[in-house]
């Protein structure tokens, strides 16, 4: 199957499986959309996210994979790239944003292909973002 329609139908899944879903931790949040789309994307050894419902919990299960930090934990499982070789199914880690609830470890979005898929704290559900809070990315 040709890269591309591999990325598109791995996309396909994340979202069917995300759409209209609300934010809720450990049940829906980035770690929980970059682990699914990263499996469709083939990739099979991933560390367990971990049972968490608060972000101290969710900072205690980032802990237990052996990373202080989401961009940590993401460079030991994807090869980092630039921001601008971003292919549809890449992964990108944006700039943690002041009094969300991680603005300590930032949140994971997923490339659409010039534009982001993940949840942004404005909005209820899965959202689509824009690349300019992009601030680091890496290969999936």
């Amino acid at each position: 199957m040709p890269e591309l329609i591999r990325r598109q139908a791995a996309l396909g899944r994340t979202m069917a499986r995300f759409r209209r879903k609300p934010f809720r931790l450990g049940r829906n949040d980035c770690v929980q959309l970059a682990r699914f789309h990263l499996k469709a994307m083939g990739h099979r050894k991933l560390p367990a996210s971990g049972r968490y419902s608060t972000p101290a919990g969710a900072r205690r299960a980032l802990r237990s994979t052996g990373h202080e930090t989401l961009e940590a934990l993401l460079d030991s499982l994807l090869p980092r790239i630039a921001p601008a070789a971003m292919l549809p199914g890449d992964v990108a880690l944006l700039a943690a944003e002041p009094g969300a609830p991680a603005a300590d470890v930032g949140a994971i979005a997923i490339s659409l292909g010039g534009k982001l898929m993940g949840w942004h704290p404005d909005k209820e559900e899965l959202a689509v973002l824009d690349v300019s809070a992009i601030a680091a990315a890496w290969r999936a």
